[in-house]
């Protein structure tokens, strides 16, 4: 039941989100499809980040049956630097499900949106409430940071179950004639004001309601438990071209950064590599080194610059390129890095 608190809730927050939100592409919109992608993009990554990607991404599979056509090679290479690449091959499968069996059209159903590859409760409510008004609920990190604030809940929001709570409360105070205003109003306040660090209460359009802010809680709500300390992967990486100034990439095969293209990188307790790829070293030095870090494991890459000669073509592992061709092939950020320095 909708009581006082929660009436002005809405209402401030409504209010104020249309007069203060960002000017976002994905905000001149209410095309199910280009939500969606926002809303994948987003996950895991900053704002600022998203809008080039958004724009070119769109630009280049402005409609479903582009994006289920389009070969994984460009799908990958127009995604590459956001990380997180299942979230691209889960979206174009999603796609291919809603062309199969929704005549390209967008289920408008938490129940039929659910069953579609990658989309899961908060992607669900997001499409949802902003494409097609449904008041459903859009639960991730800011949302519950933002209410656990409000409402002083002190549950370890790092514990699956407790996102029900949220939940639960979301579909209470949500406005029902504006949902889409009231869950992006919910995702802006948490982005802009109601920061993990220190937010600007002062600024707040819900301050009067809120009750961490009357009990003096914002610094220490939410709740939330440590991850598990970060696994640390230490590898040579080399970026070694023969006397036709072509390099040698892989590709990876499987788990981590699979189809990405890469240089050589061999974990630093690994000897003998040389003659799994039939190559010979003819001068090689090491030109500095890069860290990456991913969300559960960190990698640390020392890196080297060579020449080699194949010595046995039968034996060679891996895909000789040109510069021109490196540019058009899919690179992890790690990679990037190792260019970057080797320049």
């Amino acid at each position: 039941m909708l009581d006082q608190k929660g009436k002005e809730i809405q209402q401030n927050l409504v209010k104020w989100y249309l007069k203060e939100k960002r000017d976002l592409p994905w905000r001149h919109t209410t095309d199910p499809y280009h939500i969606w992608i926002s809303e994948v993009m987003l996950q895991q990554t900053r704002v600022d980040t998203v809008i080039p990607y958004y724009n070119r991404f769109t630009k280049a599979f402005p409609t479903m049956h582009d994006l289920a056509n389009a070969e994984e090679e460009e799908l990958l290479k127009l995604w590459e630097g956001l990380g997180y690449y299942s979230r691209a091959r889960n979206l174009q499968q999603g796609v291919k499900e809603v062309i199969e069996l929704y005549d390209a059209k967008v289920p408008n159903t938490r129940e039929q949106i659910s069953a579609i590859r990658g989309i899961g409760p908060y992607t669900a409510g997001a499409i949802l409430s902003i494409a097609y008004g449904v008041p459903e609920h859009a639960v991730d990190g800011n949302v519950m940071r933002v209410l656990s604030r409000l409402y002083a809940i002190e549950e370890d929001i790092a514990k699956p179950k407790t996102k029900k709570i949220f939940e639960n409360l979301i579909m209470i105070i949500i406005d029902k004639e504006d949902p889409s205003s009231f869950n992006q109003g919910v995702m802006e306040l948490g982005a802009t004001i109601c920061t993990p660090g220190k937010p600007k209460c002062l600024l707040c359009p819900v301050r009067e309601q809120c009750a961490a802010f009357e009990q003096g809680k914002t610094d220490s709500l939410p709740i939330k438990s440590k991850k598990s300390k970060v696994k640390k992967i230490t590898y040579n990486g080399y970026m070694l071209k023969r006397s036709d100034g072509k390099w040698l990439v892989e590709q990876r095969e499987e788990g981590l950064l699979a189809k990405l293209w890469q240089y050589p990188l061999i974990e630093t307790n690994q000897t003998n590599w040389a003659d799994l790829y039939g190559i010979t070293w003819l001068e090689v030095e090491k030109v500095g080194e890069v860290t990456h870090l991913f969300s559960h494991l960190k990698w640390e890459i020392e890196v080297f610059v060579g020449k080699v000669e194949v010595k046995d073509a039968e034996k060679f592992a891996g895909r000789w390129v040109t510069e021109e061709e490196l540019n058009q092939l899919p690179l992890p950020v790690p990679i990037q890095k190792m260019r970057n320095l080797a320049e």
